[in-house]
């Protein structure tokens, strides 16, 4: 694989070759606007953008399993969820189960010493905006608890937390948290980190809300940064994070790279309603050190799959898939959760959505994670019911 540094540098020619002043260009303008030596730039990026994603919007994405470099451990079992209620008992198998093959660890707490040390302080990311049903279920997040607490993490060590503490109540994780005796926390209640930010290389200004760090200040340069929130870049040592599958305009789906990235800073608004814009933040924000460097583990939660109508909850919208995949890699696992819910609108004739493979194209020049569909391997486990 080539060299970090190489890459990025690739990365940062595409980038600001094929968006100007932070909009995205479509490919077909490209040729009448760009100068010959710009061109072989543009016209390379895009040939990486091809390789890798070459999916059209109506195809039910292919995975390969040959010559893989990234590992996805898919566990299943049917009586996962009744009625879309989790089985908590089922679900915490499945996450040992997961977890073991994932390590090739011979127990849970062995797998999970692989991941953390008692030393450290665990944040278990979650995406909580939709709800208890849609959203990250509380029951595979009690079930990772559980097992970090199984391999000697201190309870005060173990953090729930997103981006804001009222959809983290409201979809019962500060319940959880109290039952299981580990911290609940919202990313902007405690405040934002004036060292350690975001500042892209476009000039996108914000519109600063209240909560944002810049906000009510004036002077240049301000509502240019997005900063880290304190609750990660001071307190947490490893990150857990646990996605849902489920759907999201701008970026095709919540998942791993959209959750933790704008979960963890401010002033995003610039970037949440402009696909150009989050294609470039997105992997940029999650590939900052203090966040993607302490990811240890990716967790998709595919108990529940919602189709259509996300980041809000639908049931009506939704299937039972009653999954839950493991991997290093949030990459591959956010390329086949973008497979699955393709696969799930077709299945029920509605129209196909056409992704924002963007994202995933300048998340792997940042070696994020694999791209390659012939480069990813799925290890499907099935439960005995």
């Amino acid at each position: 694989m080539a060299k970090p540094w190489l890459m990025r540098a690739v990365y940062r020619i595409g980038t600001s070759v094929c968006n100007f002043g932070g909009a995205s260009v479509p490919a077909s303008r490209l040729a009448s606007s760009l100068a010959p030596t710009k061109m072989i730039h543009c016209f390379f990026w895009l040939a990486i953008c091809l390789g890798n994603f070459c999916v059209h919007a109506a195809d039910v994405f292919p995975i390969a399993a040959t010559n893989a470099t990234a590992r996805v451990i898919v566990v299943q079992d049917a009586k996962a969820t009744v009625a879309f209620q989790p089985d908590g008992d089922r679900v915490q198998l499945m996450v040992e189960r997961g977890l073991t093959n994932l390590t090739g660890k011979a127990t849970p707490a062995a797998a999970w010493r692989s991941l953390v040390s008692t030393n450290d302080v665990v944040g278990i990311k979650v995406f909580s905006e939709a709800g208890e049903i849609c959203g990250t279920r509380p029951a595979v997040v009690a079930a990772v608890v559980r097992g970090l607490l199984a391999a000697g993490v201190p309870h005060g060590n173990i953090v729930i937390w997103d981006r804001y503490e009222e959809d983290l109540d409201d979809a019962g994780f500060f319940q959880l948290a109290d039952q299981l005796n580990v911290r609940a926390a919202g990313a902007a209640e405690a405040g934002y980190d004036p060292t350690n930010f975001y500042n892209p290389d476009s000039a996108v200004i914000g519109n600063l809300v209240w909560g944002d760090l810049d906000f009510g200040k004036k002077g240049a340069g301000i509502g240019r940064k997005s900063f880290i929130s304190m609750l990660v870049s001071r307190q947490m040592t490893k990150i857990i994070s646990i996605a849902p599958l489920l759907d999201e305009n701008s970026a095709g789906l919540c998942g791993h790279l959209y959750s933790l990235a704008l979960g963890s800073v401010d002033n995003i608004r610039r970037f949440e309603d402009d696909p150009g814009r989050l294609a470039v933040a997105l992997p940029e924000i999650y590939a900052l050190p203090a966040l993607g460097d302490r990811v240890v583990l990716n967790i998709t939660d595919a108990l529940l799959g919602q189709y259509s109508g996300g980041p809000r909850g639908f049931l009506q919208y939704s299937t039972t898939p009653n999954q839950i995949w493991f991997s290093r890699d949030p990459v591959a696992l956010d390329l086949l959760a973008l497979r699955e819910l393709q696969r799930e609108r077709l299945a029920v004739n509605m129209p196909a959505f056409k992704p924002n493979f963007e994202i995933y194209t300048n998340a792997v020049l940042l070696e994020l994670g694999v791209g390659d569909p012939g480069k990813i391997r799925v290890e499907k486990t099935l439960m005995p019911e």
